[in-house]
C-alpha cells in the first residue's frame, strides 16, 4: 500500500514539547496536513497538463500565561521551522483577542470512529494520462455533435492529517482518493453550443467508474441539444439530488453556529426547536457515511466526526459546532471545525431524507409524471446568486421542461426564491435517495418557484 512518512505524529509531538518547555509554553496545539498529488488533463488526445506536487503545512496555536492565543502557519517542517512557528505563535499571543479565546476540544482525546477506507495504490501520471485519453476518445465518439471535451481531469492523491495538543491528544489519519471529471461540449449548425458533464470519485483510480462517467456526460450533453426557450412564470419544480444538495449547501449557514454568532445566518441563537421545513423533511450531516469517499475520523480540533441531526420532521434540532461555539451554546462540539486564525465551522456530508414514519401524501415521480414541471439538473453561479444571510437566491440552471413524459431542454433561464419559503413548500421527496459527490438526497419536488426565461 502507498504510504508517506512526511508527518510523524510522535516525532512532531516530542519536538514541540521540547521547544515549548524551552520557551516556557505550557499550552499549545498543532494541526498539520501533507499530500502527494498528481493530475492530468488532455485536449483531443494530447497531454494538456501533467502535474505532480507535494504539499505540507502546519498550524500552531499557543496560549500564553495571560490566557491569550496566538497562531502561526508554516510549510517549513524542519526543526528550525517548527521552533520558529512555536515562538512566533507565542509572540503573537500577546496581541490575541481577549473576546475570542478558543480552548482545547473536550473530545480531543475521545475514542475515534472506525472508518473502512483502505489505502489504495497510486498508478502515477503516465497510466492516468492513457486512461484519460481513452475516456476522452470514447466520449467524443458517443455523438457526432460532441466536438470537444474542454474540461476534463483525472487525479489521484495520498493525504495525511494530524492533530496534537499539550494535553496528550494525538490524532493521525491517512487516506487516498481519486477523481475523474468529464465536461463535454456539443455543437450543431445554426444552434447554440450545449454542455454538460459528470464526475466520479473513488478511493483509488483503478476503482473509478470510468464507463459510467462517460455515459452520464454523454447522455446529459445530448439531452440538451433539443433546447427551447421557456416562458417566464411560476412552475412546479423537481430538483435532482445534486441540484438540491447544491442549494442546501449554499445556505448551510442556517445550521452553522459560527455564522449564527457572527450574525450572518438566517438562524438565531434561540432558533433550535423552530419549524423551518415541511414536517416530512429531515436533514443530517453524516461525515462517516459509506458514500463519503473523503471521510475523516476527526476535525481540525481533534473532535471525532459524528452523525448530527440538523432538521428532524421540519424542526431545527442542532447547529454544527466547533469547541468555541459549543462552549457558548452549552453543548458538545460536533466535529465540524477547521483550525485557523479564526476557527471555522462547516458541513461534511449532507443527507436529505423523509422523516421515518412520515409521508408527504404524494406519489410524484419525475420519470412518469404527466403534468408539466421543470426538472433542474444543475445550478450555476452559487457564489454570486445566493444571499445566504437574507435567504434569497436567483440562479441560472440547466434542466428540462417536462410535458407528458417528453423532455425539452431549457435554453436559458434562472430560478429564484427564498430558501425559507422553499423548505416549507416542498411537495414530495421521492423514495429513492442517490449518493452524489456532494452528499445524499432523493429527487425533491417544490411548488411555486419563479422561473425567468430568456428575453
Amino acid at each position: 500500500m502507498a504510504s508517506t512518512n512526511t508527518l510523524n505524529a510522535e516525532g512532531l509531538r516530542d519536538r514541540l514539547q521540547m521547544y515549548a518547555q524551552r520557551e516556557g509554553i505550557k499550552q499549545w496545539d498543532l494541526g498539520a496536513a501533507c499530500s502527494e498529488d498528481c493530475s492530468v488533463q488532455v485536449d483531443r488526445g494530447e497531454a494538456k497538463q501533467l502535474k505532480a506536487s507535494q504539499r505540507s503545512s502546519i498550524t500552531v496555536r499557543v496560549w500564553n500565561s495571560e490566557g491569550l492565543v496566538g497562531i502561526t502557519s508554516t510549510t517549513d517542517l524542519s526543526d528550525e521551522g517548527l521552533e520558529q512557528a512555536l515562538t512566533g505563535a507565542h509572540q503573537a499571543s500577546y496581541f490575541g483577542n481577549p473576546e475570542d479565546i478558543p480552548a482545547f476540544s473536550p473530545l480531543a482525546t475521545a475514542p475515534l470512529p472506525q472508518l473502512d477506507r483502505p489505502l489504495k495504490d497510486r498508478r502515477g501520471i503516465l497510466p492516468l494520462l492513457e486512461t484519460l485519453r481513452q475516456a476522452e476518445s470514447d466520449l467524443l465518439s458517443r455523438h457526432s455533435a460532441i466536438q470537444t471535451v474542454p474540461y476534463n481531469g483525472l487525479a489521484e492523491s495520498l493525504s495525511q492529517s494530524l492533530y496534537l495538543n499539550s494535553d496528550g491528544a494525538m490524532r493521525q489519519m491517512e487516506r487516498t482518493q481519486a477523481s475523474l471529471y468529464l465536461y463535454a461540449r456539443a455543437e450543431e449548425e445554426g444552434r447554440k453550443p450545449r454542455s454538460s458533464g459528470a464526475i466520479r470519485l473513488a478511493l483509488g483510480s483503478e476503482e473509478l467508474d470510468i464507463e459510467g462517467c462517460i455515459r452520464e456526460a454523454a447522455d446529459r450533453t445530448i439531452s440538451h441539444l433539443d433546447y427551447r426557450p421557456i416562458e417566464t412564470g411560476t412552475y412546479r419544480i423537481c430538483f435532482t439530488p445534486e441540484a438540491f444538495l447544491s442549494l442546501i449547501g449554499a445556505f448551510s449557514s442556517m445550521v452553522n453556529a459560527r455564522a449564527v454568532l457572527d450574525g450572518v445566518s438566517l438562524s438565531q441563537r434561540d432558533s433550535i426547536g423552530s419549524t423551518v421545513a415541511v414536517p416530512f423533511l429531515s436533514l443530517h450531516d453524516d461525515g462517516l457515511h459509506e458514500g463519503n469517499i473523503g471521510a475523516a475520523a476527526f476535525d481540525g480540533e481533534g473532535t471525532p466526526t459524528q452523525k448530527i441531526c440538523l432538521i428532524d420532521g421540519g424542526q431545527l434540532k442542532s447547529f454544527l459546532h466547533s469547541e468555541a461555539t459549543a462552549r457558548t451554546f452549552g453543548v458538545q462540539p460536533t466535529g465540524h471545525a477547521g483550525l485557523g486564525a479564526k476557527v471555522s465551522v462547516g458541513p461534511d456530508w449532507l443527507v436529505v431524507s423523509t422523516k421515518e414514519g412520515c409521508s408527504s401524501g404524494s406519489n410524484l415521480n419525475h420519470q412518469i409524471e404527466s403534468d408539466p414541471f421543470i426538472l433542474i439538473e444543475d445550478l450555476s453561479a452559487l457564489h454570486a446568486g445566493v444571499k445566504a444571510s437574507q435567504g434569497s437566491f436567483s440562479l441560472p440552471f440547466d434542466g428540462w421542461l417536462v410535458k407528458g413524459g417528453e423532455r425539452f431542454s431549457v435554453e436559458a433561464a434562472t430560478v429564484a426564491g427564498d430558501i425559507r419559503e422553499l423548505l416549507k413548500s416542498i411537495l414530495h421527496l421521492e423514495p429513492n435517495a442517490e449518493v452524489t459527490p456532494r452528499g445524499v438526497s432523493p429527487h425533491v419536488w417544490v411548488d411555486g418557484l419563479s422561473i425567468t426565461g430568456e428575453a
